[in-house]
């Protein structure tokens, strides 16, 4: 594909899983021998890789050793959310008038075919904001996608936010997005902190954008498996099945 770039963060320190794996950054924890984020770029291998960019902080040499200067980095000095680690990008993108894929470097379930394909839809719809999402009924603690009346995108609720009759959507957002980049980074600075962890999210871009009248898209995947992401050692050993049972299958 042309004129698209993605952004990939990968600068956290997964806590929860030093346990197991040591001082590594999250993003380098391995899942089935391989570092996570190799799956997350190899899913993403549409993309040239000089048009990829990876938000490093913790732990940064780990992921430039292994990946060498085969992609960009832009490095995130303080951890302070998923907007924040996409605003470190701004520069690089500002004379860029594409469409900017954002998937996340925990997050190595996703397929290369239905990444590329959200992308090829947001390019014919002409979106500002395409947003990936499934069904799943075992993730209960997923973020809902609301839609109004008229059945457009709306805004996206955290689970743990959900009122009981959200709580009862389907559909699910995977946090997988692409966006028109000059809308993306006009946008951006306007997402607020205002939540416990005092850290800025990308994810409230769509609603942003939705409120001002531009055009936000959703793309189905139909396997909901793919939205698991990685943050503890039960996560790592159900992703893990899931590969595996995905390799048997090919």
């Amino acid at each position: 594909m042309k004129d698209i770039r993605a952004i990939v963060p990968a600068a956290g320190k997964g806590s929860r899983l030093q346990s197991i794996s040591g001082d590594l950054p999250k993003a380098m924890f391995t899942v089935g021998k391989r570092p996570m984020l190799e799956y997350v770029l190899e899913n993403i291998s549409f993309i040239d890789e000089k048009e990829i960019y990876i938000v490093v902080g913790y732990g940064k040499e780990r992921i430039l050793e292994h990946f060498g200067d085969r992609y960009h980095y832009v490095e995130q000095r303080q951890q302070l959310g998923t907007g924040h680690a996409v605003m470190e990008c701004a520069e690089a993108f500002a004379d860029f008038d594409g469409s900017v894929l954002v998937t996340f470097g925990d997050m190595p379930l996703f397929r290369r075919e239905e990444m590329e394909a959200m992308c090829r839809q947001h390019v014919e719809n002409g979106a500002d904001c395409t947003l990936m999402t499934a069904h799943n009924d075992s993730l209960k603690l997923w973020a809902r996608v609301l839609r109004g009346e008229d059945g457009r995108f709306q805004r996206i609720v955290e689970g743990k936010d959900c009122t009981p009759e959200q709580a009862q959507i389907k559909e699910l957002f995977s946090g997988v997005m692409v966006f028109n980049s000059k809308s993306l980074f006009r946008i951006l600075p306007r997402v607020g902190c205002a939540n416990v962890q005092k850290e800025y999210y990308v994810t409230e871009v769509p609603e942003l954008m939705a409120a001002e009248g531009l055009k936000v898209e959703t793309y189905f995947t139909k396997d909901g498996d793919d939205l698991r992401g990685i943050n503890t050692p039960e996560d790592l050993k159900i992703c893990e099945q899931i590969l595996t049972k995905r390799m048997a299958v090919r």
